[in-house]
């Protein structure tokens, strides 16, 4: 049976896009190492592009943007769950 996450959509779903590529958003629903692999990849890039190697920071922080648009949409439809396993329902979803 589906039942519906205690944490706040419109916070989730602000959270993943204002600072999504952090992972705040992870973090936030309890999905902590994935929160953790997001903030190392935006780490890693902000790393990389530092000592020089541009091409190659733009790949990670591609990778991590396309990533949190993916989040962000499965956010927007009521497709993701929080740590817990429970659905982040938009206002209004019915869970069958």
């Amino acid at each position: 049976m589906k039942t519906p996450s205690e944490k706040n959509y419109i916070v989730a779903v602000c959270l993943s896009a204002i600072f999504g590529v952090l992972g705040i958003h992870h973090f936030y629903l309890g999905r902590y190492i994935e929160g953790v692999i997001d903030l190392s990849l935006a780490i890693l890039a902000l790393y990389l592009y530092i000592n020089g190697l541009l091409l190659w920071a733009i790949l990670v922080f591609v990778i991590d943007s396309i990533h949190t648009l993916i989040i962000t949409i499965l956010l927007l439809t009521g497709s993701f769950k929080d740590g817990k396993g429970n659905y982040v329902c938009y206002p209004g979803q019915k869970l069958n």
